[in-house]
């Protein structure tokens, strides 16, 4: 007889899978990349290490995945956030703004998703993610143009072009220090998403209209 997994079991695998996911987020979230590794991944998951190995069979796999996951969140909150919009043109401020905040909300996160050195090769996994990212902000800079809101350009290029603004300033190497209390924090969201806005054409008074229209969240975390 062939055994089948029942619905349960299903969705007890499934429930250890997104445990150990958390717990590799978490562990990034507190140190880094660097961090991640198999032993205390299962720590903070309650699993024995070997569970850990038979959902994901090599640390590169998990942090593949890690990727992958954080990359799924953020995106849906992107499309939430630009979903929501009145327009084109608050669709991407809305969209750049998001991009903005997760960011700034988690720094060691982001940057380990981003570049952080790894021992491991996740390069494929990290393009995926930032190719995704970049094709929803070019959805919504092809719709304001469409629209009528902005000038003709090549969207791949400008929203690469975004994104790489974004995370260099608010995360790269030359990005500041810390932004250690919620005025800071929301001055560099803000000050991101006028540049980006700025930047595919939109005019100066319009830019800061909709950067003031943007969603913040009422609290984001102060992170280093």
């Amino acid at each position: 007889m062939v055994y089948r997994r029942t619905q349960q079991v299903v969705k007890r695998l499934a429930a250890r899978r997104n445990a150990i996911l958390a717990a590799a987020r978490e562990t990034c979230a507190e140190g880094g990349m660097a961090a991640v590794q198999i032993a205390p991944v299962a720590v903070r998951a309650n699993v024995a290490a070997g569970t850990v190995y038979r959902y994901f069979p090599s640390k590169a796999d998990l942090i593949s995945e890690l990727i992958a996951d954080v990359s799924r969140d953020e995106l849906a909150a992107i499309r939430r956030a630009a979903d929501a919009a009145p327009g084109p043109s608050s669709a991407l401020a809305a969209a750049v703004t998001t991009v903005a905040v997760h960011v700034v909300s988690n720094r060691k996160l982001a940057w380990g998703i981003l570049a952080e050195p790894v021992e491991v090769d996740v390069t494929e996994s990290r393009l995926s993610s930032r190719r995704e990212i970049a094709g929803e902000i070019e959805s919504r800079i092809d719709a304001a143009i469409r629209a009528g809101h902005l000038p003709a350009q090549d969207t791949a290029l400008a929203a690469a072009a975004l994104l790489g603004a974004l995370h260099e300033a608010l995360v790269g190497p030359m990005a500041p220090d810390s932004f250690d209390d919620q005025v800071k924090l929301r001055d560099a969201v803000q000050t991101v998403t006028l540049l980006a806005l700025r930047a595919v054409g939109v005019m100066d008074a319009r830019a800061r209209g909709l950067v003031v229209q943007a969603v913040l969240p009422t609290k984001m975390a102060a992170t280093v």
